[in-house]
Order: structure tokens, then sequence, then C-alpha cells
């Protein structure tokens, strides 16, 4: 198949390429780059005028829950591919919180077989660090990486034993993988559903302090700095997790870390009382912490954007805030939230976001993606950045809808998205 994308700004993190250009698409991979291409060969090329749209490399989101295997009425491989490909997301790394746990090879290839055979989007899934993530003895790290898994994480919960944390990086370390570190210092929960400050306690509930993150935060550092691990810090919520991860830098620590959307647009003065979209962990923090990420990310301090995408049915979430379980869906509305937010907010440039969301994560797994240069695979996004419109999560292609920014109105739109050279979703009325 021959693709050819005309007249798009062209934003290349990998060359730093921002320029009008055609980019020409041979099987499956980037053929051509350059102005004003004479017509193809192939009669029968699909020809894409991307006039007025940002042409970067397909985003790639390290932190994604798609529920498969044993909580498929939540999401699948299936429904959560699709829902990536609406937010232009070409590849996703998948967190192991499913039943059983990704803490082996063979759930690893079962869900990689399975995305081969349902979508042209790229699943890679993350193994658990600990035997059914129950913190008590590592799982067979090698032999999931083997099987293809390109991190290990015991995401929606920290290894709280140091030891096991520390022996993990050390095999981490050897492989050459990041450990994705979800920082939560449990005994200091104290039952938290929301941020602890004084709309917690106007609401009567139970509150969360930035202390759960930190702690887990410099711990894991400590133990990065002294293994030469690959840490990547997940979704960062507090003001000092800014500072750690600069300290760490500055000292030599192999260290990422990403942001989410929500934790950059909202604060915890935006919740709805008794409104279960809401909630999520990290909560949503002061702006405080909300302005300390912008500029983390503006100064590039925070690398990686990603979505903690994580679904969960109505009758999940509709129960009360101290009930219903933590998260909301977020890879259909993470480009146009960052796009708002953060580059017409004069934070990113729109190269800045094209490494934040492809390039740097890319980096962080170590695989030859992120990049629009000639011979590299075509996973692209066309983005329109002048489309203003209103998120409707009721058109979700993910089975769920728990999103708190139904409604919201927004600028920036997902045009298309290719992978491998084929176009995997197109927008209406373009």
């Amino acid at each position: 198949m021959t693709l050819l994308i005309r007249n798009g700004r062209v934003i290349d993190p990998a060359s730093m390429q921002d320029s009008v250009a055609d980019i020409l698409i041979q099987d499956g991979k980037i053929a051509d780059i350059r102005p004003q291409m004479q017509e193809p060969e192939d009669r029968q090329a699909v020809q894409i005028d991307a006039q007025g749209c940002y042409v970067m490399p397909g985003f790639i989101d390290l932190h994604v829950h798609l529920r498969d295997p044993g909580f498929e009425y939540k999401e699948t491989v299936a429904t959560g591919a699709a829902a990536a490909a609406r937010g232009g997301f070409t590849t996703i790394v998948a967190m192991p919180n499913t039943k059983p746990a990704a803490d082996n090879a063979d759930v690893i290839s079962y869900v990689h077989n399975k995305a081969k055979n349902m979508t042209k989007i790229n699943v890679l899934q993350a193994g658990a660090i600990t035997h059914k993530m129950a913190g008590e003895q590592l799982s067979d790290i090698e032999d999931m990486v083997r099987a293809g898994s390109p991190a290990v994480s015991e995401d929606g919960k920290s290894v709280m034993n140091a030891n096991l944390m520390h022996k993990a990086m050390k095999i981490a370390k050897r492989l050459d993988i990041p450990v994705l570190s979800h920082c939560e210092e449990k005994t200091l929960l104290n039952g938290g559903v929301v941020n602890e400050d004084e709309n917690a306690v106007r609401n009567g509930l139970p509150g969360i302090s930035n202390l759960v993150e930190n702690m887990i935060a410099v711990r894991d550092v400590m133990l990065a700095g002294d293994t030469g691990a690959k840490l990547h810090l997940c979704h960062c919520s507090t003001k000092e997790s800014v500072e750690i991860v600069k300290l760490a830098r500055e000292r030599g620590v192999r260290i990422s870390a990403e942001v989410c959307p929500h934790h950059f647009t909202l604060s915890s003065d935006d919740m709805i009382t008794g409104d279960t979209n809401f909630k999520m962990n990290p909560p949503l923090r002061t702006k405080e912490d909300v302005e300390a990420l912008r500029q983390g990310l503006k100064d590039d301090i925070l690398d990686v954007i990603a979505t903690d995408h994580a679904p969960h049915s109505k009758d999940d979430k509709n129960d009360s805030m101290l009930r219903a379980p933590f998260g909301i869906i977020g890879l259909e509305t993470a480009a146009a939230l960052t796009h708002t937010e953060l580059v017409l907010g004069g934070y990113l440039t729109p190269m800045q976001m094209a490494q934040k969301m492809s390039f740097h994560p890319a980096r962080v797994l170590g695989i030859d993606k992120g990049s629009l240069q000639p011979g590299k695979t075509a996973d692209i996004v066309i983005f329109d950045p002048e489309k203003t419109y209103e998120i409707d999560a009721s058109r979700s292609a993910s089975k769920s809808r728990n999103t708190p920014f139904h409604g919201r109105r927004v600028t920036g739109a997902v045009r298309v998205t290719i992978a491998g050279g084929e176009i995997v979703y197109q927008a209406e009325k373009y």
C-alpha cells in the first residue's frame, strides 16, 4: 500500500524538523520526506491533504490498563487499541494488574498474540515485578522479557519490600529494561480517596497526602542510583516529585518521569462533589501542584506525557467516593488536552508535545519509534490544531465512559492515525 501525506507541518523530534513537507509511505515504511513531492508512480496510492495540520510520529503511551485478561467487561485488547487509534497512539504499554496478573511469559504472550490478531496498534505488555503482584517474591523477569515484555511494573501499588525492589532493579539493569514505578507508601494511605486538603475536609473524605507519593519516589530514586537501573516514575502528581526528578537527574540517576493530562489540567478545586469520575490515584492535587507539573514539563524535567487509561464500568463507578474504584479513561482525550492546556497555554511548543508523547517514550522503552525519518516504520498521527469541540464520552471507542472531561471544550483533534503504514483511524467530516 502506498500513502502520500501532502502539505502537512512535519514535526519530527528525532531530526528536529519543523517544516511543511510531503511524506511518502510504501510497504509500511517512510520512503521519502520533502516538499512538493511529485505524483507517486502507484496510481492506486491514497493521498491525504494535511494542510494546516501537524504531522507527528505516532504517539506512544507508557501507561495503559487494558483489563485483559480477567476484566474484559471493562476493556479488551481490541477496544483499548481502538481507543488508542482514535487518540493518535500507535504504541501502548499495558499494565500487568490483570487477572491472572501478567507475571509470567504465558500471559505476556497471550496479550501480544491477541493484539497481533486484532489490531495494527503495537500493544506491549509490561510484566509484573512480583508473583501475583503480591509483593512477596519476584516474578521470572528474564522469562517475561524473552516473551517480549519491554518493562516491568507493579502498577496500582508499590513493591513495599525495598530488598525485593532492589533485586528487581538489578535484574532490570542487566536486561536493560526500565522499571515503571507507581509511587505509593501504603502505610501512609489511611483509607484516603482524594487529595488531603480543605476540599477533603469540607466533604468529609479521608485524604491522600503528597508524602504518600514522595516517600516512594525518593526510595526508588536511591535504589536506581545504587543499581544503575532505568527508573521511570509513573503519573507524577506532586510539586515535590518535580524536584525529586530534577535532583536525581543532576546526580546521574537514569530517570524519566511522566505526567497525565488529568494531573496537569485539573486540581482538587475542580472536583464535583460525589462524582467518582474525579476519583483517580494519585488524586487531583492543589493548583500549586498543577502549576509545578506544568513548569516541570515546560523545563523538560518531566519528559513524558502518558494517560494512565483506567477503564471501569458504569456500575463500578456508580458508587460512593469511598467505595468506587480509582481511575479514568484517557487515550482519546490526551492529545487534545495536551494541546489545549500546554501548547495553547504557552507551556510547550508543538515540538515538545511530539517529544513528550512519542520520541521520549520510545527512548524510555528503547524501541526504534518516535521518528519520521526515511526507513522508519510509518507510525504517524495527523493532528488538527485548529478544531474546537466539546469532548463527548458517549462516542468513545473504549468500553467505558469514566471521564471527568465529558463536555469540556478543547482545541485540537486527531484527524488520521497510521500504524505500520495503514490507516487505522480517520476522523469523520474531513
